[in-house]
């Protein structure tokens, strides 16, 4: 299924991080672990339309690595994968490599 975000919104994949180990070698559960706040963009809205009528692109495009808030974004679940649809205000910044 292909799902295209309206106007300002963006569609975000998760980034996983691997196996956390605490300071003193103790493995982290998945269940005691936080959500990654990092993501990769899978799809993008057209830009917010402003008053003028006009409309703005978004800063960032499909393929960015992006940080956001921790409770940034709605989760949904498309073809069995979790994602965050957000908005563009909510990405805090776009990680160059």
């Amino acid at each position: 299924m292909k799902v295209k975000p309206l106007h300002d919104r963006i569609l975000v994949k998760r980034i996983e991080e691997g196996e956390v180990k605490t300071g003193s070698g103790i493995i982290i559960p998945d269940t005691a672990k936080e959500k990654p706040q990092e993501g990769q963009v899978v799809a993008a809205g057209n830009g917010k339309t402003l008053e003028n009528g006009q409309r703005q692109p978004l800063e960032v495009k499909v393929g960015d690595r992006i940080l956001f808030g921790k409770y940034a974004g709605t989760e949904v679940k498309i073809d069995g994968e979790e994602l965050l649809m957000m908005r563009e205000d909510d990405v805090l910044g776009i990680i160059e490599s």
